[in-house]
């Protein structure tokens, strides 16, 4: 453990005040509840780690704070990896080993894959992992996901590229992208009679990445499909721009709110993908509430597609732990149970599971910036 870090958030919930649609509980309930979680806390992806883990923490405490905090505690057990997959599978390992009721909010696609042979083993529930990754996805895994997976974003993404007319597609993927992702990426292409003419995998901490942009420019490309986080991508736009590409750009969730904050910074123009409702969209009960639980943790910490992503797991996590506890005692495998068959709608964002179907959600929007750094669409 000396080269992890250990970061707990202890947080009270009381089951009996019915904050989320439910009655209260009568029956004998445990002191504490633990999620655990390896998420990025240091590294290129800290940022997006660190909001993930706000959203959830935001969520158990303001289930906590209900009716004076009378009953049992969420506490959420954070491990970081540094969004290196061999760490995440480590700390999935020390978790499995501990007493968690279910694993939360894995930040790193390709770790939770690495460790879907240790979860599948324990037979525990892993919800929420904050990764389209269709390595994820497959029938019968113990993955619960309440967020769309990036064959339903390629889709919406190539759709437009369809709609707009557009020929000529250049892919840009991290090296290590799992072989489902690639190939959701390339059914999606065929599906409106499209073959990507070059495509790049990239190491997302390189020293450069000017060869990258010199080999897409050389393609004479129509537009670019990135799945990589927000650092290449900028690299990568700012050098094809200053040799006067002006194709459109479309980016996965991948690439997250660094870089969409990014662009407005520079001006620069994108399409970009969405799987959770814009952090400005406060006409949604599940935005407006977000905000307010995480201006209540007093961190200073704000509503972003992170943050948010984070906060609707863990007010997942609340609703099927009280599903659990009325039907009797907290087990790994009746909370397992409880989601499989879950349904909630938190205000603008459904997440349903059926047995046999751990996708909960389907939602995904396509937000356009232009020049100017506004969001046009």
């Amino acid at each position: 453990m000396n080269r992890r870090k250990l970061l707990k958030a202890s947080t009270a919930w009381w089951a009996g005040s019915g904050v989320l649609g439910f009655p209260a509980l009568s029956m004998a309930q445990p002191s504490v509840i633990k999620f655990g979680q390896s998420a990025a806390m240091t590294g290129p992806a800290a940022i997006e780690g660190k909001q993930i883990r706000e959203g959830i923490v935001a969520a158990f405490e303001s289930a906590s704070k209900a009716e004076g905090g009378k009953g049992p505690r969420f506490e959420l057990v954070t491990l970081d990896d540094a969004n290196v997959p061999e760490r995440c599978s480590e700390n999935v390992k020390t978790l499995l080993a501990s007493d968690v009721s279910a694993l939360i909010g894995l930040t790193s696609g390709e770790g939770a894959e690495a460790s879907m042979h240790l979860i599948e083993q324990s037979q525990i529930a892993l919800l929420g992992t904050a990764s389209g990754s269709m390595g994820l996805r497959s029938d019968g895994t113990p993955a619960y996901h309440v967020r769309a997976g990036y064959d339903v974003e390629f889709k919406r993404m190539v759709s437009y590229v369809k709609e707009l007319g557009l020929q000529r597609v250049g892919i840009v993927h991290l090296e290590g992208t799992s072989s489902p992702n690639l190939a959701a990426m390339t059914m999606a292409l065929g599906s409106v009679g499209l073959v990507a003419v070059e495509t790049v995998a990239i190491h997302p901490r390189a020293a450069s990445f000017n060869g990258v942009a010199d080999k897409l420019l050389a393609a004479r490309l129509d537009c670019v499909l990135f799945m990589a986080n927000a650092e290449p991508i900028v690299s990568i736009l700012n050098q094809m721009r200053r040799n006067d590409f002006r194709g459109p750009v479309f980016a996965s969730s991948m690439a997250g709110q660094t870089l969409m904050d990014t662009l407005v910074a520079q001006h620069q123009s994108a399409i970009l993908s969405m799987v959770v409702p814009r952090p400005t969209a406060l006409g949604l009960g599940v935005v407006t509430r977000c905000q307010q639980d995480l201006a209540w943790l007093g961190t200073g910490a704000k509503v972003s597609m992170a943050t948010l992503e984070g906060y609707i797991s863990g007010r997942i996590a609340v609703e099927a732990a009280r599903n659990t506890l009325q039907g009797g005692a907290m087990s790994k495998a009746r909370l397992k149970d409880s989601l499989s068959r879950l349904r909630a709608d938190l205000g603008g964002y459904k997440v349903q599971f059926a047995p046999g179907s751990h996708q909960g959600s389907k939602y995904v929007e396509l937000v356009s910036i232009d020049r100017f750094g506004r969001i046009i669409g």
